[in-house]
């Protein structure tokens, strides 16, 4: 079997939630984006919410403009974030749950229930030559939905896993494991492209590494907060190489007798 790169999408939201504590422009989120890529990020991920919490509008024409990456357009599915997004055309858009009162993104869309709110947005995201993917956990109602509404792309939604190994409860953390693993290998049965994020640090990401399916990860609040002691640059190398050796670890798999 060919082995995929397994790409690494840096999200920079909170390097921008840092600058928005204070104000003013500093740090700089499309500086360090800049300098993620320059350590071997493969894009760069930002989510544009309606309360503007973190990045901001002007953000997101910088990054489009100034970066030799893909930018991944993190956004709600609603009529104010797809005109932004169809002006900016960003390489790809990944559909995201939002609400005001959470402090990050708590759970993957239910892609069946809301797919009368998804499907015309995917249209129009599509329609203008842009990806679309659906950040949703991995039962399998929601995959088959994703590939009903024509998504071409979904993004796994790893945060039940990474708690539940963080918290030690490891019956739990091995049911959350076994149902991303199944989630990977239907979906990339069904022709979709297979990403995965939130919560992973280098431990997890070296262990989901080892999905040959999954050929994306999206990490960011876990490389910011490791950068005020390591420096970003350090960070999405030290990321790498934990990504790279859970790469490796299938190929020894497949040497094997």
């Amino acid at each position: 079997m060919k082995l995929e790169h397994l790409r690494l999408g840096v999200n920079i939201d909170h390097v921008a939630t840092i600058r928005n504590a204070r104000g003013g422009r500093h740090p700089d989120p499309v500086r360090a984006a800049k300098l993620a890529i320059a350590a071997g990020a493969d894009g760069i991920t930002a989510h544009l919410r309606e309360d503007r919490r973190h990045i901001r509008d002007d953000d997101i024409a910088r990054l489009k403009a100034e970066i030799d990456k893909p930018l991944n357009f993190e956004m709600a599915a609603t009529a104010e974030m797809t005109t932004i997004a169809l002006r900016t055309k960003p390489h790809a858009v990944c559909l995201v749950p939002e609400k005001r009162t959470e402090r990050t993104t708590e759970g993957g869309l239910d892609a069946v229930k809301q797919r009368a709110q998804l499907e015309p947005v995917v249209h129009q995201l599509k329609h203008a030559g842009i990806r679309v993917s659906l950040f949703i956990g991995a039962a399998p109602a929601q995959i088959e939905a994703a590939v009903a509404l024509g998504s071409a792309v979904i993004e796994i939604h790893t945060g039940a896993w990474c708690d539940a190994l963080t918290e030690g409860r490891a019956a739990e953390a091995k049911a959350e494991w076994e149902l991303i693993r199944a989630g990977a290998i239907l979906a990339k049965s069904y022709g979709l492209e297979v990403h995965a994020g939130h919560g992973l640090d280098y431990a997890t990401a070296e262990t989901i590494a080892e999905l040959p399916e999954v050929v994306e990860l999206n990490i960011g609040h876990f490389l910011v907060g490791e950068a005020v002691f390591e420096g970003l640059a350090e960070t999405v190398r030290f990321m790498r190489a934990a990504m790279d050796r859970g790469r490796k670890k299938i190929m020894r798999k497949e040497s094997k007798p």
